[in-house]
């Protein structure tokens, strides 16, 4: 019988959730979907995560190749956002994990966070 013991780092799946498997990253490329957006745009839609936090999660999305960032030289500074290819190819994942959510109401919004926050998604 062969050795099939469980090796994280030859899991396509342990990297993928290691990639956008927290708070925030999901909800970040969701919310940017198609569009081009800006830090203050962000930061407004997703109210309940902080600057310093939001500014990390976009950054790290940015060195995974999800997110692209424009830095346009001009006063004041503009920077905009949008998703890669990359990115873009996991928003039809997250349709799926959403449809999934409708359908067996995995984890309904609590009142606290419906109350709080009105995000509005790209779809």
């Amino acid at each position: 019988m062969r050795d099939e013991r469980f090796c994280a780092s030859n899991c396509p799946f342990t990297r993928a959730i290691g990639t956008i498997g927290n708070k925030w990253k999901p909800i970040i490329i969701n919310v940017i979907g198609t569009r081009t957006v800006r830090f203050g745009q962000l930061d407004s839609i997703i109210p309940l995560i902080s600057r310093k936090v939001l500014t990390e999660q976009l950054k790290e999305l940015e060195e995974d190749g999800l997110l692209e960032r424009m830095a346009y030289k001009e006063l004041p500074p503009r920077v905009e956002y949008k998703l890669s290819e990359k990115g873009l190819a996991f928003l039809p994942i997250l349709e799926s994990i959403k449809a999934w959510n409708c359908k067996y109401e995995v984890a309904p919004l609590t009142e606290a966070l419906d109350q709080k926050s009105r995000i509005t998604y790209a779809n």
